[in-house]
């Protein structure tokens, strides 16, 4: 019954000539980028242009093991970054002009500008950046985890969000905690985190806890608000992207001093 109701309804929206959405496309590797030591995406904001340069998104430890509190934005630098389409294939190579931002301090994140803009890849190479959400996702969300670096997509579920995951000096807030199938591995940090939903990137992959250490290096550890330390070997973790949105204004331009721009600065 329900199938030849829903039927009826298509045949009605067809004759009256209104467009029905096309279906979300099952995640691939459109949109992600090899680093030399990390994974990352192409990514554009909400309110991106065609016309903007374009940004890579990737972790603020794969530019390097930066310091607590400290935190970089708007600097030079010169950084090349494969370009992979959907199968795979590596493709093209891009270019960075600045360092935009990163930090290690409350998320771990970067954003590099292109000196190509969204406009220019997608003719020059048939590849459309993923979008960056500026909604929080919701726990039991399926998600993909596209590496670009390994060339392999981690399929799992949001298991919950933790108040602060600590590793060594680095504390990070309200992180994404994976069920146990996203068993992400080196070379996978700076991977989009995709909501298989809507297509949309909503977190960064970062870290997980390898050999059951308390809150070492490449050991995490679970704070919660009360200061209750949990160990969980072999889970994975990332860091929430959708607070970005707000500290971006027109033509992919930071703006710290933005309305809801709460990540950290200098």
């Amino acid at each position: 019954m329900a199938r030849r109701l829903a039927a009826t309804l298509l045949t009605v929206i067809a004759a009256l000539g209104v467009a029905t959405p096309p279906a979300q496309a099952a995640v691939d590797f459109t949109g992600t980028v090899k680093l030399s030591n990390c994974s990352g995406s192409l990514v554009r904001l909400p309110g991106s242009r065609p016309a903007d340069k374009a940004l890579v998104l990737t972790n603020g430890h794969c530019v390097e093991l930066m310091k607590v509190g400290q935190v970089y934005v708007d600097q030079p630098a010169d950084r090349t970054f494969t370009l992979l389409d959907g199968s795979g294939a590596e493709i093209s190579t891009l270019q960075s002009t600045r360092l935009v931002y990163a930090t290690m301090t409350g998320t771990d994140a970067a954003f590099y500008r292109l000196d190509k803009t969204y406009q220019q890849i997608q003719r020059q190479h048939g590849v459309r950046a993923l979008e960056l959400s500026a909604t929080r996702p919701v726990a039991k969300a399926e998600i993909r985890i596209a590496s670009g670096y390994w060339k392999k997509i981690y399929s799992c579920r949001i298991d919950g969000f933790v108040h602060q995951v600590k590793e060594a000096s680095w504390t990070w807030h309200d992180s994404l905690r994976y069920t146990p199938s996203c068993d992400t591995i080196g070379g996978t940090s700076g991977s989009p985190i995709i909501d298989d939903a809507s297509g949309k990137v909503v977190g960064v992959n970062n870290t997980g806890n390898e050999s059951g250490g308390r809150c070492t290096m490449n050991n995490p550890c679970e704070v919660d608000a009360g200061g209750k330390i949990t160990v969980r070997k072999g889970t994975n973790y990332g860091q929430q992207t959708f607070g970005f949105a707000a500290c971006f204004g027109p033509g992919t331009e930071l703006n710290l001093s933005l309305p809801g721009c709460e990540v950290a600065k200098p």
